[in-house]
């Protein structure tokens, strides 16, 4: 299929061909025009000597073998040819093919040349014409000619040279803005390329941290209930085996539950459009938190204050219902048996406080194990949506957890 597309199109090869190779087109093409131009002066130089012939040939040379690297040097080429057309003045009105390399040179000094070559060239262009208008008409050869057309042939003379000179270059300035205005679009291109490369690298990193944070908080709470319920299902099979099974089902419960938490996440890396759209957890989703660290042996109270002036974010209840999830891990952790935990929500005017104690020994638990990352994390998530997070022991003993996630005004 791919030799198909290219016999199909090739003049797309051949486009794309000469526009890689540029200086070996100059070379092939100043080559067969030099070819073309030193041996035809032969036919023009008629009969002249051997000496003004070998100069002839040597001025047509000069004229046009540079052309082979113009774009390589292009100021030294076209000094080289203005100096063989300086040359050439010598023999008053002599033509050449050669000389067709001066608009050549003209419109390539101002595509390719820097601004002052490109207007220095075209003015020697236009000094060129005048002097080939007196070579083709020598007012002192020709200063007892009575015709009266002279002066009107060396007009037209000069404004034809001139007009042609002066196309030239406006041709060559305008493929010179093109060329310059496709360069910048490139830049621009490979600029936003590399620019969204940068915004996808730090998109997934940002994703990347989003997913650590969930997979902690429901790794660390899941397992820590599980943990919890599963050291008091053993103590209690040997009493009451129903207390037992109880506890083994709050336990499937619990893992059934982190399981599709983790479903989800998965489904973010895997792009599952159906395990993406399941509803996140919310506010209303925080008694069920409370019921299970409560099946877990956790005495927790649960109250709610206020009404809301507005409905946070769909990420800010999110966040709230992280809070509430870690700081009841940690609680599970770390408060010791016979503790017991305070969960409330009050609703203000600016916001959402959360504040969630116990009457453990979850401070000293804490500061002793090294923990930190989940209210690390906590603070994170909460300074998100412009709120703040404070952490730490309370002088009547425990640990208490405050958050505040004001509403977002628009």
């Amino acid at each position: 299929m791919k030799e198909a597309l290219i016999f199909a199109n090739p003049h797309r090869r051949i486009d794309g061909w000469i526009r890689a190779n540029p200086r070996r087109i100059d070379f092939i093409t100043g080559l067969i025009y030099t070819l073309f131009c030193v041996p035809g002066t032969i036919g023009l130089a008629g009969a002249m000597s051997a000496p003004a012939m070998l100069s002839i040939m040597a001025i047509a040379t000069l004229q046009s073998a540079p052309l082979m690297v113009r774009r390589r040097y292009p100021w030294a080429v076209t000094l080289v040819v203005a100096f063989g057309h300086l040359m050439q003045l010598g023999f008053d009105g002599l033509l050449l093919p050669s000389q067709f390399s001066v608009p050549i040179m003209v419109y390539t000094m101002a595509v390719y040349g820097k601004r002052w070559q490109s207007f220095g060239t075209l003015s020697l262009g236009l000094a060129g014409a005048v002097l080939a208008t007196f070579s083709m008409f020598n007012p002192f050869r020709y200063a007892t000619d009575p015709s009266p057309s002279m002066s009107f042939n060396m007009l037209v003379s000069f404004v034809g040279l001139a007009l042609v000179v002066t196309v030239a270059w406006t041709f060559g300035d305008l493929a010179r803005t093109r060329r310059l205005a496709m360069k910048s679009l490139k830049e621009h291109a490979e600029r936003l390329e590399k620019e969204r490369i940068m915004e996808r690298a730090l998109a997934a990193s940002d994703e990347r941290n989003h997913i650590a944070r969930e997979m902690h908080d429901i790794v660390a709470h899941s397992l820590s209930v599980i943990i919890t319920q599963a050291n008091g299902a053993r103590y209690a099979a040997v009493n009451d085996p129903q207390i037992a099974i109880d506890t083994l089902k709050t336990v499937s419960d619990t893992g059934r539950a982190s399981l599709k938490e983790m479903r989800r996440l998965l489904g973010v890396l895997r792009k599952d459009e159906e395990l993406q759209n399941r509803p996140l957890p919310a506010l209303g989703d925080i008694p069920n938190l409370v019921e299970i660290a409560t099946n877990s042996g956790l005495a927790v109270q649960f109250q709610t204050l206020g009404t809301p002036r507005k409905e946070l974010p769909a990420g800010a209840e999110l966040t709230a219902y992280r809070c509430v999830q870690e700081s009841l891990t940690n609680v599970l952790k770390h408060a010791g048996s016979n503790a017991e935990a305070e969960v409330l929500l009050n609703w203000t005017y600016r916001g959402l406080e959360l504040r969630i104690k116990d009457d453990g020994r979850g401070a000293g638990a804490i500061k002793l194990e090294g923990a930190g990352q989940g209210l690390q994390g906590m603070k994170e998530r909460v300074a998100l949506y412009e709120g703040t997070c404070t952490a730490g022991p309370q002088s009547s003993g425990g640990f208490a957890v405050a958050v505040f996630i004001p509403y977002s005004e628009d």
